[in-house]
């Protein structure tokens, strides 16, 4: 849509290759985060539903909600992402963790946490072929964005509400 919307419609293979190229041409090393990351982010040390708290309305966050009033007061169609920056960020600075779109995650599908690595890295063993989406997206319900929620799909799907988000890794000594 524009320089400010999300990046969306995209498959976890497109979003991969994208960190790739970046790498390459920044000298600086990007990757997808891992879900443990991506939820440490969103929660930025928060242990509530949201980052904000425990209820989250469509003020706070481009969920399907009582779409009726808050989109005729704000003229978008349900469905329908919103530019970046749209609702205030967590304490971290990050914007958009809570709806939008759904970003992908490095981990491979998983039912559960067992096995689930302790230290923060993705879980790349004993998985399906699936890759982990968290955030939730512009169509779901504030339950289905909530920071603990998940969803895996599979590595070629691509959707409208299917976006990522990156993570710079940061090394000893540059800081």
């Amino acid at each position: 849509k524009g320089d400010s919307f999300p990046v969306k419609n995209v498959t976890w293979h497109q979003a991969v290759e994208f960190c790739q190229r970046l790498s390459r041409q920044t000298d600086h090393a990007y990757r997808l985060p891992s879900e443990a990351e991506w939820e440490y982010a969103c929660r930025a040390g928060t242990k509530t539903e949201f980052y904000f708290g425990e209820t989250l309305t469509p003020r706070l966050a481009r969920v399907n909600a009582n779409l009726e009033l808050a989109l005729a007061a704000a003229f978008i169609s349900p469905g329908e992402t919103v530019p970046v920056g749209s609702y205030l960020p967590n304490t971290f600075g990050l914007f958009d963790m809570h709806g939008n779109v759904w970003e992908w995650c490095a981990d491979h599908g998983h039912n559960n946490y067992q096995g689930a690595p302790i230290d923060g890295t993705a879980w790349l063993k004993n998985g399906d072929s699936t890759r982990i989406l968290r955030g939730g997206s512009c169509d779901l319900s504030p339950s289905g964005c909530r920071a603990a929620y998940r969803n895996y799909e599979s590595t070629d799907n691509r959707d409208d509400d299917i976006g990522f988000r990156l993570v710079c890794e940061v090394f000893p000594g540059l800081l």
